[in-house]
């Protein structure tokens, strides 16, 4: 089977306890983060996976497919241990200043989808988008109940949290510049900026 990138959904889903699959999931990951999505290939995610490159074809119809997969995985992931609580922004964007610290390469592998599969039309059921709006819901709930200032629109209150907690993760070469020059030069201090200028936009809710 050819190894040219594919946007096919998965091929099947997986049978219950199906190791193999998620050494696969497992494997892409690390790879995509590392090469990309062009960059990656099918090969070496079967060998790091220890199986077959029919294998992973048995599951995935191709690598844009396979990203979509392992993607969709780590949005969720990331939204479970960062937990949004919307009268408590500042909270928010260090939890994910802190995720993002802990796992440069799950920062890197969610920005090369967004490089390499611009305008990508999302589809109904995918789980960023569900996770995206749900948290605009919640932003929206915050307001109404006197906890967050109505005159943001809640779109542009997560987008710019989001932004704000990855401006370090996003902007290596501004990390290495404060390593060595910043008054303090620890990633508390770049943490303690983060939640400083949350803090300043959207007050936690007193």
């Amino acid at each position: 089977m050819p190894q040219s990138r594919d946007s096919g959904q998965t091929a099947a889903p997986a049978a219950a306890g199906d190791t193999t699959r998620e050494r696969v999931l497992a494997a892409a990951m690390e790879e995509f983060a590392r090469h990309g999505i062009a960059g990656a290939r099918v090969d070496r995610i079967a060998k790091l996976a220890r199986t077959s490159k029919e294998r992973v074809y048995a599951y995935f119809r191709g690598k844009d497919a396979l990203y979509a997969d392992v993607a969709a995985r780590e949005h969720v992931v990331i939204a479970e241990a960062t937990q949004m609580d919307p009268s408590d922004l500042p909270g928010y964007a260090g939890r994910l200043f802190d995720y993002f610290v802990a796992r440069p390469d799950h920062y890197r592998l969610i920005t090369w989808g967004r490089l390499e599969l611009p305008g990508t039309t999302a589809a109904a059921d995918d789980p960023a988008q569900a996770l995206i709006a749900r948290k605009i819901d919640q932003l929206r709930q915050a307001q109404q109940a006197g906890q967050l200032d109505p005159a943001w629109d809640p779109a542009d209150v997560l987008a710019l949290v989001n932004q704000i907690a990855t401006t370090w993760a996003s902007q290596p070469e501004h990390s290495e510049a404060a390593a060595a020059h910043a008054v303090d030069p620890t990633i508390a201090a770049r943490r303690a900026a983060v939640v400083t200028a949350v803090e300043r936009l959207f007050p936690r809710a007193r």
